[in-house]
């Protein structure tokens, strides 16, 4: 195929255009960003600080969180500086470059997502494999094969984009490059890449929920035997694994699991699996975690942790 690449940038057309409602974004979504960076780093360092890090469920949700502050990163900031400009614009270059690393730590993030599932379903089904299961080199492993998965998954993603002509209309209506957007101003036919899109995001995407909903169905009804602590234990952790699921899973499948066209409330569901879901990642993973929160004493506050003797 050749390429027919006929302009430099794109404009965007953002969240809205009254001046109140921008105002309000900046400050609303500055904090929130602030809020994604502190939560997300709190996590990253107390876990890699202490000896939870040795642990593999925390070990995931250390590079978890290191994801949701990349995966954010590529869009809120510019999200943020485009609320103070009349004009909205962003280049050819920098737009492909948006959608690749967008996808690229989604993707990263979606297969970590299942690699916890698959620790907390040889942790609770599979108690006395468990160590020789989920070996530090295995871990690494897993890790290395959701960024070969992300990258897989982008280059393809991009590939479909950057040989599409451009018509004069080259105003993306989004607050960020986005697959459908792009194929909406596209000056071909974009149906076979359109059902690419779905195949490679949306039916992934969904394959991997089921993926997931099942194997805590499967938890679920093994926790029967076990004794009320440990039933306690193993609720209190899966329930913060799937409200995460549901929160990252539910919007993106809306936004691609569906014919290749796009929809007003778009920029609504996007903003939940772009900002939303990493800024209440960290409260999610610690509130009900008491590991977490004595790991964050004994690192952040010096204090010893509870039941440890003076001497």
């Amino acid at each position: 195929m050749e390429c027919q690449r006929n302009i430099s940038e794109f404009f965007l057309m953002g969240l809205s255009s009254k001046q109140n409602i921008q105002v309000f974004c900046f400050i609303f979504f500055s904090f929130c960003y602030l809020a994604i960076l502190c939560g997300n780093l709190l996590i990253l360092i107390s876990v890699r600080c202490s000896s939870l890090f040795n642990q593999p469920m925390y070990y995931f949700l250390s590079h978890l969180s290191s994801m949701d502050i990349c995966y954010t990163s590529c869009v809120t900031p510019k999200l943020i500086g485009d609320l103070l400009l009349r004009r909205k614009t962003i280049s050819y270059e920098n737009c492909m470059l948006q959608i690749f690393a967008m996808h690229f730590f989604g993707m990263i993030e979606i297969l970590i997502l299942t690699v916890m599932a698959f620790d907390r379903y040889v942790a609770i089904c599979r108690p006395l494999h468990y160590l020789v299961i989920m070996s530090r080199t295995r871990c690494h492993v897993l890790i290395w094969a959701s960024w070969v998965g992300g990258a897989a998954h982008s280059f393809s993603q991009v590939f479909m984009l950057i040989c599409l002509p451009f018509c004069d209309m080259i105003e993306i209506d989004h607050y960020y490059c986005d697959i459908f957007p792009l194929l909406k101003i596209a000056c071909t036919d974009t149906y076979i890449t359109g059902v690419l899109v779905v195949a490679n995001s949306g039916v992934v995407a969904l394959v991997i929920f089921v993926v997931l909903f099942g194997s805590y169905v499967v938890i679920l009804f093994t926790l029967r035997n076990h004794s009320a602590v440990g039933r306690r234990k193993a609720l209190s952790t899966c329930g913060s694994h799937i409200t995460v699921v549901v929160l990252f899973f539910g919007p993106s499948i809306f936004a691609y699991l569906r014919p290749p066209t796009t929809f007003p409330e778009d920029k609504i569901f996007a903003l939940f699996y772009t900002i939303i879901a990493p800024m209440f990642n960290p409260l999610i993973y610690t509130l009900r975690n008491t590991e977490m929160k004595n790991a964050m004493k004994m690192v952040w506050c010096q204090k010893p942790l509870s039941g440890e003797k003076h001497n």
